[in-house]
């Protein structure tokens, strides 16, 4: 049997293989024909996340689909504590739930882009200007013509700490004054030329942007621009240590990360593959906000977030953000072309990574979505075409393995049963 929420009571349900660590949140999901959709095609889709988890590289899912403004799937499969490779299921092990937060990881920066975007629609900035009219120190190594755009579509010239800086380390990181420091000092890679994904450095000069022109903390302007208006219960960079005994624990998982895929990592992550996983564990780095990669939030609330947006910024009733506002924000900006970062082709807007045709970031098919993806194999996006609106969180942190293939009939799946 899987358990099931009624309210805050817990039920059993169904049958399956994976007995005793499925949850779902009945109370939230409806029936599939209220999204369009029928019940094998949902069973179908469900059954795709059911394979994922069973590749072992991951010891918590946490997954919910909307389709047309609909809850059709709001579940989690696993251990959001003492599931992990090689981690005895002992008596403090503790099983995922659907309301379950997660670090989003780079999934992070589509919400700090949408803030940016926010803040040019109250006419605080505008998009098209240089950095430094913000930021006045921004102007080392000749970055003093980098636009805000340029930054939201990830040709800013700044796409990573020095690697042989005494900062390289994790640490540095949550110090955000230094990194705002070592940012505006660097030297410039061809901005606006040359497309290499900004991991982590990015995020902190908008969020600075932010902070300058409008005065507030940035975790403030997230919280009356998106979190309170959009009912959030988590939704934050960082987590307050009352919500840590909730939170899924992050892991290292799949096959051995060896070089040269180690030495990639490294150098967008700004740290060993493994040691970023286990700074992620820590009350330090939940103490901290990295406006790139430290959002705590369920696999709903993600969802929401991009239901929101799929409606022309309306959130019950109430307009969130203007519609002109998210077609620029979705917009491309940049044409498929090979990021230096990542070492594949990608296709960007000012904020969001985009879909590809025929077979992309959100499976076959889906030219027109958006969303972002975050550190290892989480996802969030909304695809008009379907009108669906997705969330995936996984806390195995695995780059290779059997788990690509899953991934990719999960996202097949999801593409051809929701399409229409």
């Amino acid at each position: 049997m899987s358990r099931s929420f009624l309210g805050s009571r817990l039920v059993e349900v169904g049958d399956g293989s994976l007995t005793g660590i499925t949850a779902v949140d009945a109370a939230t999901e409806v029936a599939p024909q209220a999204a369009g959709l029928t019940a094998s095609a949902v069973d179908s889709i469900w059954s795709s996340v059911e394979a994922l988890y069973r590749t072992g590289a991951y010891p918590a899912v946490t997954f919910c689909l909307r389709r047309r403004g609909e809850i059709v799937l709001n579940r989690s499969i696993g251990y959001a504590q003492g599931g992990g490779p090689g981690e005895s299921r002992g008596p403090h092990a503790r099983l995922a739930e659907p309301d379950t937060p997660v670090c989003l990881f780079s999934a992070s920066k589509a919400i700090t882009a949408m803030l940016v975007h926010k803040l040019a629609e109250e006419g605080g900035i505008d998009l098209d200007d240089r950095v430094c009219y913000y930021l006045p120190e921004f102007t080392g190594g000749g970055k003093d013509r980098t636009t805000i755009a340029q930054v939201l579509s990830h040709q800013g010239g700044f796409p990573m700490f020095d690697v042989d800086s005494a900062d390289k380390g994790p640490e540095t990181l949550l110090d955000w004054d230094r990194c705002i420091e070592l940012i505006c000092a660097a030297p410039a890679e061809k901005g606006g030329k040359r497309l290499a994904y900004h991991a982590i450095t990015g995020g902190f000069i908008l969020a600075e942007v932010i902070q300058r022109v409008t005065g507030m903390a940035f975790t403030d302007y997230l919280d009356t621009r998106f979190r309170q208006p959009l009912g959030m219960r988590y939704f934050t960079f960082g987590l307050e240590s009352a919500s840590r005994a909730r939170v899924a624990r992050n892991y290292v998982a799949g096959q051995p990360v060896r070089f040269p895929i180690s030495l990639l990592a490294k150098q967008a992550l700004s740290a060993d593959f493994g040691e970023v996983v286990d700074v992620s564990n820590r009350d330090y780095f939940m103490d901290a906000v990295v406006p790139a990669g430290n959002l705590y939030s369920t696999a709903e609330e993600l969802s929401r977030f991009y239901q929101m947006m799929l409606d022309g910024g309306v959130y019950e009733g109430r307009q969130i953000m203007a519609p002109a506002t998210i077609r620029r924000a979705i917009k491309p900006a940049v044409r498929l072309r090979y990021d230096h970062t990542l070492k594949i082709p990608m296709r960007y807007s000012e904020g969001m990574m985009l879909g590809v045709n025929p077979f992309g970031l959100y499976g076959p098919m889906t030219g027109n979505a958006y969303g972002h993806l975050g550190f290892m194999n989480i996802l969030g996006w909304a695809d008009p075409d379907r009108d669906i609106a997705a969330s995936l969180m996984v806390t195995g942190k695995a780059i290779l393995g059997g788990h690509l293939l899953a991934l990719g009939q999960l996202l097949s799946t999801l593409s051809w049963q929701c399409r229409g």
